[in-house]
């Protein structure tokens, strides 16, 4: 473990360690059979090149040697030793992969988690790309590291059924290939540590950057149609592309530079094995020539593995990243649902009902955001009961609200599946329940499959209103004091918004939940019995206080407060 090595990397290694104790019983399985495929591997091509000698010199010898010559035994083990590789390793391939992707089930749940429960600024300031290609690419970097798991098994007994097998010729050629194997294993972690290492790292991340790009791009792609910024697009994508096909460029001529050494070493070894072997049997000494270059051979696995060290290293420290820091562990009792902003002096508890209103990036949804612990509060500016909303952090103050935003995020999925995110054990009742109260059951019974309808690439098959109701009746089926609400009606038409309006104050009524809304439009903010004005969000970005009327506004004065009707 290196020293310098950040908490969140220690807090994954430990994680892969826990992991490979967990898979040992698959990884020593997978590398017996690794060693069986070298060992077989080795043994084949040493036997085959013997037994072909020894069958043409018996040949040449006359029909008296060759009619006495047994061929039986070594076409018998021949045939053995083929078995047992081609055996072996389908077995290799199926042990090794079930515990790499039994490793990665549980570990993607964990990295999944771990991003979830970080601080909210970590979590935001990572794009959706950029979380996936982690969360995808680089855990499929540590899948070919469980994987690689065996390979020294393989390339150790490929080393000694090798030199075993050059034994039989005299102890000079068995040196010989022993030192043939070292050399080529030498040579490929220098090239490797040195080129291909960091080859590796750039293509790992110049990917991860690529995908990020065209994630944000395609999420972008109708405005690019609509501007005429196809090209700009594609320029930029150009850019990531080029960066990716250097650093694979790079990796590639790492690789030949690799294998270039093992011809030299492979080489090196057969010269070598055949002046050791001087005069002995032409046969045991085409052994010791073929072993030369199995034992070599056999440590391919091995170099090949040197290539993706840092591939796998470049995605543990990113997905080190994503553990680096945990949120405060949330408290033991549940916080209130009583809520006071102190520098207004303003408490609202369900069922009351609070507008928020305020120019266009006044911060309106800055403030609501902080309040449910979606962005870090300022403390003392927000208070559940007596409790300090900074102190609570996320995993304490989130259970108090159903949240609603502006922009819902949809799963590309059925209706059923996106509207379950809010209550996983939620009957088909409650699902509609929920779209009648946000005028959407109609059009899901109209569409083929109802509930199990696909909504399409984050809801593409919907419009956008549509969409917007969709996240409502999502919010409406999780079961909290505070119902939070970003513009529910924008862009619908008025008789829509006035239907869902109307059946959302029913639904307020019989549920007892409090309600926070912000909006632009007269018709919602009619439903709530008290306002607050946001007037901006300072130059600093985090807001500290909320300033009431006729108070002297502090240094990081941000909200002013006007009590009363709020549809006044």
């Amino acid at each position: 473990m290196s020293r310098s090595d950040s908490p969140g990397v220690v807090r994954l290694k430990a994680l892969i360690r826990a992991q490979e104790k967990a898979q040992r019983p698959r990884l020593l399985a997978a590398s017996i059979t690794a060693a069986l495929v070298s060992a077989g591997a080795v043994l084949l091509l040493g036997l085959s090149g013997w037994f072909i000698t020894a069958a043409a010199l018996a040949g040449a010898a006359g029909p008296a040697v060759a009619h006495v010559f047994n061929y039986m035994v070594p076409s018998a083990m021949i045939r053995f030793f083929a078995i047992v590789r081609t055996a072996s390793r389908y077995g290799e391939r199926v042990t090794g992969h079930d515990a790499a992707l039994k490793a990665l089930a549980a570990l993607r749940p964990q990295l999944f988690l771990g991003l979830a429960r970080a601080p909210t600024t970590r979590a935001l300031s990572l794009a959706g790309g950029e979380a996936s290609a982690r969360l995808v690419q680089d855990v499929d970097a540590i899948q070919d590291r469980f994987v690689r798991l065996s390979t020294p098994w393989g390339a150790g007994a490929g080393l000694v059924a090798g030199i075993g097998m050059a034994a039989l010729a005299g102890w000079a050629p068995a040196l010989v290939v022993a030192g043939a194997a070292a050399l080529g294993v030498v040579l490929a972690v220098v090239i490797g540590r040195r080129f291909a290492e960091p080859a590796g790292q750039r293509l790992q991340q110049a990917s991860g950057g690529l995908k990020t790009e065209f994630a944000a791009l395609a999420a972008a792609a109708p405005e690019l149609q609509a501007y005429g910024m196809k090209a700009w697009a594609a320029d930029r994508l150009a850019e990531h592309g080029d960066a990716v096909e250097d650093a694979a460029e790079r990796l590639a001529r790492a690789g030949g530079l690799i294998m270039a050494s093992q011809s030299l070493a492979m080489a090196a070894g057969v010269a070598g094995a055949v002046l050791a072997a001087g005069a002995g049997a032409p046969a045991l000494t085409a052994l010791s020539m073929l072993a030369a270059v199995a034992t070599v051979e056999s440590a391919g696995t091995l170099l090949n593995a040197l290539r993706q060290n840092g591939a796998v290293k470049a995605a543990v420290q990113r997905l080190g990243e994503l553990l680096d820091e945990e949120a405060p562990a949330s408290p033991v009792a549940a916080a209130s649902p009583s809520l006071r902003l102190s520098g207004a002096d303003l408490t609202v508890a369900p069922p009351q009902r609070l507008a928020i209103t305020g120019p266009s990036g006044s911060g309106k949804t800055t403030l609501i955001e902080r309040m449910m612990g979606l962005r870090p509060a300022s403390p003392g500016e927000i208070l559940h009961g007596d409790a300090d909303a900074a102190a609570l952090g996320a995993e304490g103050l989130r259970p108090l609200f159903a949240y609603a935003p502006q922009q819902a995020v949809l799963l590309t999925g059925s209706v059923r599946e996106n509207l379950r995110l809010a209550a996983p054990s939620a009957s088909d009742d409650d699902l509609w329940a929920a779209l009648e109260d946000a005028a959407l059951a109609d059009r899901i019974r109209a569409a083929p499959g109802g509930l199990d309808a696909s909504v399409g690439e984050n809801g593409a098959r919907l419009s956008g209103g549509e969409r917007r109701r969709l996240g409502l009746a999502r919010a409406y089926l999780r079961p909290a004091p505070w119902l939070v609400l970003d513009e529910p009606t924008e862009g619908l038409d008025a008789a829509t918004e006035a239907q869902v309006l109307e059946r959302l104050s029913a639904r307020l009524h019989h549920s007892g939940q409090g309600l926070i809304v912000v909006s632009h439009r007269p018709a919602p903010l009619a439903l709530c019995d008290a306002a607050l004005t946001v007037s901006g969000i300072g130059a600093e970005a985090a807001s500290r206080s909320v300033q009431g009327p006729g108070k002297p506004p502090p240094d990081h004065h941000i909200f002013d407060l006007h009590q009363g009707d709020a549809g006044d």
